[in-house]
């Protein structure tokens, strides 16, 4: 067990916090940007088309985040290949790299608003048309303007299809409307064609704007990366890109601004509000020589800050890239639909086609069975399918992120939804991983303060975790810093059990009677560490030290066990120890005296006992059992390996984050469930209505359109949870 002064500001720890990415190929990661996509179920099948090209080892396209990732060998050629595949497929489509330099513009907005003004004018011009005029001529009249309004407003429908069209595309949806709203002219019913493909319009609209919102919402929460930083050169000032930044700058931060970019601080003295990156409400008093990370709050003096980390390796940079490379993992759920609307697409078209024609030939209505046809093209379309699992989860990492707890990808929100048992380490984890002491006991005749002080004496040169816990309570207590270590002889230090100084002994119960002392009875020292005073070979005292618990442990023990979870403790420390901290907290069951792959043995244990497992720990010696649990979750103040090891980081390392992490979990499966549940209800309603002829295509539009709005509505809420 080791014991540190933990600062928020650890440089070597916190800059290097966020090397989440572990490659799944063997060539070189490239991340680029697709900008205009506006079909989930598109991005689908380009993902497909590039996994397939020779140069490509591996790719991801995620339409929540616009990201193509893209793993190869080759990255120059990949890059040539994957844009070419992209005009083959989605002409409209573009494929930005970030070397070109800063981040895409944001897409104009497109005029679509005159257009889809027009076509409403001219459907309400062809509805009322044969209400206020009489004649054989309204007829034609009023196909007239149901033409002309399909034409201004399907233009851009049927423009698509047709360059779908000429790539063997026909299960494309621009495709399938324009056959679909053709087909209602067909059979004459002309206001209903102009008007699905008005509504289609509409409801696209309203789909990309609700897509490009939800995107915007969760980068808004997250994005602390600053535009601009004040440099200091030669005694001036002056405002830079904060991209343009360079390792050793000199960067002036003042009262109310959020410190830019990682650093150490070179002059002046403040407060810092650490709150957006640990979540710890209380500021954090800092000075030159300490390190400061980015997305802080300056909140009092003026700070000069040495920079020592460029914007993209800073840490507000890394958090939000975190969050961006998690909605590239994707869960179970997510594949499975995307392979759903393979197969779901082609049967509802390939049905349509049977109801148009097999009825009809064995003499039902031809029109009947043509409209009916018609409304199943409509609803063939999964992009509501495709659009709902990855939107809720990309939502949920999103959430998580602004409580501080970064999910590494949507498979770890998947998994953690069905685990049943919480496995948690002791230290650093529901205890805080330093001594503190707790107890002074006089057994002679000194008084508290005069065995403390003598101990802080006896223990003034030890770099023990303990003989450090003994001088911080001592300083406490006097108000300053202890002088009096010469006054007690020769110090003689064995090693991790105590310390001689003249005729005082101070350690621990073996090296006191080792030196030939008498211990008088004592209580049993359940959970703490007691460090014995001897004077002249006589017992004067003891001091009892221990773990101190984190603030929330037993409240966060508490809401686990609401949510049915067993929790179980697995240490490396001595049984009394880790059963007096189980006591307190609440924790179900005890495993001590645990070597690293004794918890691994255990934690395999226990899954076969119980099933899915979460492990929560910090230490480095927690990495196998992180990597070995089906969800390994690292407190964000432990050691390097284990948050590289873990699926789940929390920042705030508070055991409160441990529940909020399963109510996010389960919040984010259930509305990704509520989502297709929806979408193939609504959908499978549709159709069989259509077949009883009572379902019309203005309801297929909602069950295309309408259903995917909802579907993102449903998730966007997942960001405003409480």
């Amino acid at each position: 067990m080791s014991h540190n002064h933990h600062k928020p500001y650890e440089a070597e720890t916190e800059l290097e916090r966020f090397h989440y990415e572990e490659a799944a190929h063997a060539g070189e990661l490239r991340i680029y940007t697709v900008e205009h996509m506006d079909c989930a179920n598109c991005a689908a099948k380009v993902e497909r088309v590039l996994n397939e090209l020779e140069s490509v080892e591996g790719a991801v396209l995620t339409y929540a985040t616009k990201q193509l990732r893209v793993w190869s060998a080759e990255p120059e050629l990949a890059l040539s290949d994957i844009r070419a595949a992209v005009a083959r497929e989605e002409p409209d489509w573009e494929v930005l790299s970030p070397d070109n330099g800063t981040a895409a513009e944001p897409e104009e907005e497109e005029h679509d608003l005159p257009v889809i003004a027009a076509g409403a004018a001219a459907l309400l011009a062809a509805l009322l048309l044969p209400h206020l005029f009489a004649g054989a001529w309204t007829a034609a009249a009023q196909l007239a303007l149901c033409l002309l309004g399909w034409a201004v407003t399907g233009s851009p429908v049927l423009q698509k299809a047709l360059k779908n069209l000429k790539n063997g595309k026909i299960f494309d949806e621009n495709f399938l409307m324009c056959i679909a709203t053709l087909g209602a002219f067909v059979i004459g019913e002309y206001p209903e064609a102009l008007g699905v493909m008005l509504f289609y319009r509409v409801g696209e609209a309203f789909e990309d704007r609700a897509v490009e919102r939800s995107r915007g919402s969760i980068q808004a929460a997250l994005d602390l990366r600053p535009e601009v930083v004040t440099l200091v050169e030669d005694g001036a000032e002056r405002e830079i890109p904060a991209q343009a930044a360079r390792v050793g700058d000199l960067i002036r931060v003042r009262p109310g601004d959020r410190i830019p970019l990682d650093g150490v601080v070179r002059s002046g003295e403040s407060e810092v509000d650490t709150s957006a990156v640990t979540g710890e409400p209380v500021p954090v008093r800092v000075w030159p020589g300490e390190a400061v990370v980015s997305g802080c709050v300056n909140s009092t003096g003026v700070l000069t800050v040495e920079v020592r980390a460029v914007l993209a390796q800073s840490m507000v940079s890394r958090i939000l890239n975190s969050v961006e490379n998690a909605s590239a993992r994707k869960p179970h759920m997510d594949r499975f639909i995307t392979r759903f609307a393979r197969v779901y697409t082609p049967i509802v078209v390939f049905f349509a086609l049977f109801v148009a024609v097999v009825p009809s030939l064995l003499g039902g209505s031809w029109s009947y069975w043509l409209k009916t046809a018609c409304t199943f093209l409509v609803i063939s379309c999964p992009c509501a399918l495709v659009l709902s699992v990855p939107l809720a989860f990309y939502a949920g990492i999103g959430a998580a992120s602004q409580e501080k707890i970064l999910f590494k990808g949507g498979s770890a929100l998947e998994a953690l939804k069905g685990v049943k048992t919480a496995i948690l380490d002791k230290t650093g984890t529901l205890t805080q991983g330093s001594f503190a002491v707790t107890r002074v006991e006089c057994l002679g005749r000194y008084s508290e303060a005069e065995l403390l002080r003598v101990a802080a004496a006896c223990e003034r040169h030890s770099t023990h975790p303990i003989a450090r816990s003994i001088r911080a309570a001592q300083e406490a207590a006097a108000g300053q810093s202890d002088e009096a270590a010469e006054s007690l002889g020769a110090v003689t230090e064995y090693a991790g059990r105590g310390v001689r100084a003249g005729a005082w002994l101070c350690g621990s119960a073996a090296l006191l009677t080792e030196q030939g002392v008498t211990l008088p009875p004592l209580d049993p020292a359940a959970g703490a560490t007691q460090v014995l005073l001897a004077e002249n070979g006589v017992v004067q005292g003891r001091i009892l030290i221990s773990d101190q618990l984190k603030p929330g442990a037993q409240e966060a023990m508490g809401q686990l066990h609401r949510q049915g979870l067993t929790t179980v403790m697995l240490t490396g420390d001595g049984p009394e120890s880790a059963q007096a901290v189980a006591e307190q907290v609440g924790v179900d069951e005890v495993r001590a005296q645990l070597l690293p792959q004794e918890k691994l043995s255990a934690l395999e244990a226990l899954r076969s006992q119980r099933g899915a497992v979460l492990f929560v720990g910090d230490g480095l010696n927690d990495a196998p059992v992180l990597a070995g649990a089906d969800v390994g979750a690292a407190m964000g103040s432990g050691a390097d390996a284990a948050i590289e090891a873990a699926d789940v980081v929390f920042l705030t390392a508070d055991p409160a984050a441990i529940p909020r992490s399963v109510a996010i979990a389960r919040q984010v499966n259930r509305v990704a469930r509520e989502n297709v549940v929806f979408a193939l209800t609504v959908k499978g309603a549709v159709l069989v209505l259509g077949l009883l002829h009572l379902a019309n295509l203005w309801l297929a539009v909602f069950a295309d359109t309408g259903v995917a709005m909802l579907c993102i509505a449903n998730s966007i809420r997942i960001l405003y949870r409480r």
